[in-house]
């Protein structure tokens, strides 16, 4: 049996230093860490861009083939939730000052920002009017939403909606990603309401 010399508990000391500094990093980065999830309401409400799991409780999931048909025989109301960054929300007036363009697939209705888990004042009640209108023109038709691939901003908002007694809500959840990877053409979209580009400052109305 050879006893430990002098460099052998040195370097002992050093690993079990180098160890603890680890392990109370990784706790203190535990303790800190933004929490991912809302623990109430379920919504995802940080680091949106990341693997998905399954469908909302109640909701079905579709892919890119099914989202194709039902807007080729225009049988679905296409929601789109993706946000827009930079852009300005006068909570006033409902006017989005959009800060970059943006391309959806064609006819579908654009409510920025709509997707996220905490959702700023005024959000949430432009949100649930607007596809109020929308499915009351058409209430046979199912509301298919989406946003990008890996993007947990349409999971969250078909489990809105969905809470809000719409009983046939369809996730795309490969979105314009994955519509745009089929081939499928995509189109300038203005949000619902009013919205204006810095650069021209006109409103749109959709």
């Amino acid at each position: 049996m050879r006893l430990r010399t002098k460099r052998d508990l040195t370097m002992h000391n050093a690993i079990t230093t180098i160890v603890a500094a680890l392990t109370l990093s990784a706790m203190a980065a535990a303790q800190t860490a933004e929490p991912l999830f809302d623990p109430v309401r379920g919504y995802r409400i940080a680091h949106y861009r990341g693997v998905v799991g399954p469908a909302p409780e109640g909701v079905a999931r579709i892919d890119t083939t099914q989202a194709f048909r039902l807007w080729r025989r225009k049988a679905a109301i296409f929601i789109d939730v993706n946000p827009a960054p930079g852009a300005v929300r006068d909570a006033a007036t409902g006017r989005w000052t959009l800060a970059e363009p943006h391309s959806s697939i064609p006819g579908a209705h654009w409510f920025p920002e709509s997707g996220r888990g905490q959702l700023a004042q005024g959000i949430a009640p432009w949100l649930l009017d607007g596809v109020r209108r929308l499915h009351r023109a058409a209430p046979d038709r199912p509301v298919v939403i989406f946003c990008l691939a890996d993007c947990w901003m349409s999971w969250n908002a078909a489990l809105r909606l969905h809470r809000e007694g719409y009983r046939d809500i369809r996730w795309f959840a490969e979105g314009i990603d994955g519509w745009r990877d089929a081939g499928l053409r995509l189109e300038p979209a203005a949000c619902v309401g009013m919205c204006a580009s810095r650069r021209k400052n006109r409103g749109i109305r959709r």
